[in-house]
């Protein structure tokens, strides 16, 4: 049987018994250790069921190492990053598999800033861990383990700073909560109610039996958008396991989704505080329209959360993240945080007075299409050229895969780096409209690699 793990810069995710086994678990946290030289390593997980031996693997390749483990249990990752910052730690470790099934688990490492490791970070831990240049210690340097209680404490406070907590709590807003048993299920609550809401919480216990597919798409969202309405609850907000992503439904039971989730936090802060806003190369153009809206510079990084914090530290963006419901302010921390998209929402309501659905509403529209088609790594520049050549009017940006743009719509082909296919990603002002430019690419790109 193939063996199934993926390793990358951004860290690590395999099915468990086939792939994520404890030697390489150990492995992989000893080389984050060596790493950490012999500092003081955040440790938490996401509520899977294997994350208690995954846990058990990692403090001793930590510890290995001379790190001292502070231990926090369940957490979000976002939580995990506030944690290092706070505590003023060498790293830390979120044991998640984000949105993969149940029979996945990985470990995604945090580098002393709070964030995923950037690309040097990420190839230095797989020269250490590839190379087996790890840094055990003697008996007498063995790290320490200590745990942390009340761990999302510091991550609440700093996501209550943001926004006027009062104004919020006189709405009393009813809002279902879909943890969907993951780590959300520990503090996200405490959160709503410290904003004053009536929180109906759905799947809120940790134990990553997911009661629905856990990415939080519309699909797998049928029965958060049904109690929304059975409710009557002016919103739904929908987790995925680790926490750091977020999809929205509104008060008429409508699934917004996550393209959204990151324009309403940006229409919400821009309008406050101008400033420079970073989205990576597949997220929707309504935030593009949204900072020109408020005169702010807009600018797209690659695709992922290190390349989008490492240009949002260049550009000194006020906020920033990816079309996915990730929502990332530098305030709190350089990851992908749901609790921030939650309490910008909120303030927005609170603000306005107006639905959720009727500000979704008076966002730019658009709609997004997503596909992917087969396709062998050494013919992605063929397929890219061809698509560049047939499309010969749009505005090229090539670097992550290819993106076309026109005045109001944009398709964009880039390869995956865990599969060898080619994802496409079209957008335009009707549905009809961006699933035809989606399916020209398709057949384009399938044309230039058959």
């Amino acid at each position: 049987m193939m063996s199934e793990r993926i390793l990358s810069i951004s860290g690590l995710r395999g099915v468990v018994g086939n792939g994520l086994t404890p030697d390489y678990l150990t492995r992989f946290a000893a080389a984050v250790g060596t790493i950490a030289d012999q500092g003081t390593v955040v440790l938490s997980r996401d509520g899977r069921g294997s994350g208690r031996m995954v846990r058990h693997a990692v403090i001793s390749g930590l510890m290995a190492t001379g790190c001292k483990v502070i231990d926090a249990d369940i957490a979000t990752t976002p939580t995990c990053g506030v944690l290092v910052t706070h505590l003023k730690a060498a790293g830390g470790i979120q044991i998640t598999a984000s949105h993969n099934p149940i029979p996945w688990n990985g470990l995604k490492p945090f580098s002393p800033e709070g964030s995923v490791y950037n690309k040097e970070q990420g190839e230095r831990l797989l020269d250490v861990l590839n190379n087996d240049k790890f840094n055990y210690v003697s008996w007498d340097q063995l790290g320490e383990l200590e745990r942390y209680e009340n761990a999302a404490g510091p991550h609440i406070e700093r996501v209550l700073a943001l926004i006027d907590q009062a104004a919020i709590q006189q709405r009393k807003f009813k809002v279902v909560l879909d943890c969907n048993h993951g780590s959300g299920g520990v503090a996200t609550p405490q959160l709503l109610e410290a904003l004053g809401c009536e929180v109906i919480v759905l799947g809120g216990t940790p134990d990553g039996n997911f009661a629905h597919t856990p990415e939080p798409l519309k699909e797998n969202l049928t029965t958060l958008c049904e109690e929304v309405v059975k409710q009557g609850a002016d919103a739904g907000f929908a987790q995925d396991p680790d926490a750091d992503r977020l999809a929205i439904v509104d008060e008429t039971g409508r699934y917004i989704g996550e393209e959204l989730t990151l324009a309403l936090g940006a229409d919400y802060v821009l309008a406050r505080t101008p400033g420079p806003i970073v989205v990576n190369g597949s997220t929707s153009r309504v935030t593009a329209d949204i900072a020109a809206k408020y005169d702010c510079p807009f600018f797209r990084s690659y695709v992922g959360e290190a390349h989008v914090c490492a240009k949002m530290k260049q550009e000194k963006a006020i906020i920033g993240g990816e079309g996915n419901g990730g929502v990332i302010d530098p305030k709190v921390g350089f990851v992908r945080d749901s609790f921030v998209s939650m309490a910008y929402v909120l303030a927005g309501l609170a603000a306005s007075k107006q639905t959720l659905s009727a500000w979704a509403d008076s966002l730019p529209q658009y709609s997004i299409v997503k596909n992917k088609i087969t396709c062998p790594r050494e013919k992605v520049a063929e397929a890219c050229q061809a698509l560049e050549q047939h499309f010969d009017s749009a505005t090229a940006s090539s670097g992550d895969g290819l993106r076309l743009d026109w005045e109001d719509r944009w398709v964009q082909v880039r390869a995956s780096n865990t599969e060898p296919i080619i994802r496409v990603i079209a957008e335009a002002p009707q549905n009809d409209e961006a699933q035809q430019l989606c399916e020209a690419a398709m057949e384009i790109v399938g044309s230039a690699v058959a």
